[in-house]
């Protein structure tokens, strides 16, 4: 069946199998645990860069990557970070930057004496930490395929020799990114293969409880199937750290250190893929969301974003100027935001729904789009893509009322039609 300009493909998160190969690959005999400054670890670097490459990521590194040395027990160690960026879509705020970084190294190869004989021992790390180099790939992916909607711009970082005091992102930091003043957030995906009640998906952050919660229900407006729990304090330290250190917020998210953690044992087959699967979805949404704030704050922020917030809002028909979306009025949104970014789900086009979804949102007085809402809907599926949608919306020239700004709240219709 077809339908119309305004019903395009819908975004694809069954990325289960991707997500299963990329940790078989990295976690494999071949590799022999990925060691810092090894050629396992130098194989994981080429693999990586190969499969950003292909998911439309551009590369700032080449596939010998951001080449650094360090100190270590047994000499100088030679590691590199992988570096791919997804370009944002605001002429404003593309200039600014999230890092998605994970650390792709782990503990190599031991070999033990046991009656007199050598026995070697593999530290596959599939959860720790090829779980979260597969997501990140995935999240790329995803990103990618839709970078219009993304305001802000990507950095996608492979960290190497983590293990040693987490060396790559220390370097990133403080030696090889000469724009550390425009990186706004640092998400750090580490350990995200596992699932289950001893092992949830969970955050740490250090934003305070309004940033936090205004960020997290912000996300979990759109369509997720998961969502973590937050932790006070971090379960383990990871590649988070030098940018917590900055004053960059900071969200780690993680499935915890399961009881296989750091032993042979980290093997692919105890990895949870869909849970995995889950988890990004869930990080897309987030990045989504975290992409299109205007300011992403630090604690100190709370009372004036909490008093804000809490400002009158007015009727669009109220204003002595209405907003406007790029000097037009709001068909010109629908024609050249939502229905160009829509992606008509392919489960709603299998049930044959369609219909109009009745949508308010507010316009803060800076421009910024909040509180989207569905006033009436058809169904989850619809309701859910045209709220995510105009949740990412650039910025609007805000409603005005005696030459002032004030916060509106604008209603319009968003069409779903099969042809």
């Amino acid at each position: 069946m077809g339908f119309c300009a305004a019903s395009l493909a819908a975004q694809n998160f069954a990325v289960a199998p991707a997500l299963r190969q990329h940790v078989a690959t990295l976690a494999s005999e071949e590799l022999e645990g990925r060691l810092a400054g090894s050629e396992g670890e130098r194989a994981a670097a080429r693999y990586l860069y190969d499969a950003l490459r292909e998911a439309g990521v551009l590369m700032l590194t080449d596939s010998l990557g951001q080449d650094f040395r360090i100190s270590g027990e047994s000499g100088d160690i030679a590691s590199q970070n992988i570096v791919g960026i997804v370009q944002g879509a605001d002429p404003q705020l593309r200039e600014e930057y999230i890092v998605v970084g994970a650390r792709y190294d782990h503990l190599g190869l031991h070999t033990l004496t046991i009656d007199g004989e050598p026995v070697r021992q593999l530290y596959p790390g599939a959860d720790a930490n090829a779980s979260g180099v597969a997501v990140l790939v995935e999240l790329a992916r995803m990103v990618a395929q839709y970078q219009g909607l993304f305001r802000r711009s990507i950095l996608f970082v492979g960290f190497g020799a983590g293990e040693q005091g987490m060396a790559g992102s220390w370097y990133f930091v403080n030696r090889a990114f000469g724009q550390m003043g425009a990186v706004k957030a640092m998400v750090d995906l580490d350990c995200l293969g596992r699932s289950g009640h001893a092992n949830p998906l969970q955050c740490f952050t250090q934003l305070g409880p309004v940033d936090r919660n205004y960020l997290f229900d912000k996300t979990l407006e759109q369509p997720v199937v998961t969502r973590p729990a937050f932790v006070q304090q971090p379960p383990f330290s990871s590649d988070y750290l030098p940018f917590y250190e900055r004053k960059i917020p900071v969200f780690l998210f993680t499935t915890g250190p399961a009881r296989e953690h750091r032993t042979i044992k980290d093997t692919p087959r105890l990895v949870d893929y869909p849970a995995m699967e889950a988890a990004c979805q869930y990080l897309y949404h987030f990045l989504l969301v975290l992409a299109a704030q205007d300011d992403i704050s630090t604690p100190d922020a709370d009372p004036a974003r909490r008093a804000a917030r809490a400002e009158k809002v007015y009727a669009a028909g109220d204003c002595d100027v209405r907003p406007q979306f790029f000097h037009s009025n709001e068909k010109h949104f629908l024609q050249s935001w939502v229905y160009k970014y829509l992606r008509y789900p392919e489960r709603a086009i299998q049930q044959k729904l369609q219909g109009q979804v009745l949508v308010s949102f507010i316009i803060e007085k800076d421009g910024s789009v909040t509180d989207v809402t569905v006033e009436h809907g058809i169904d989850e599926l619809l309701d859910d893509e045209a709220v995510r949608v105009i949740a990412v919306s650039p910025k609007w020239i805000p409603g005005q009322i005696k030459g002032e700004k004030v916060r509106t709240r604008m209603v319009i219709p968003v069409e779903f039609r099969l042809k």
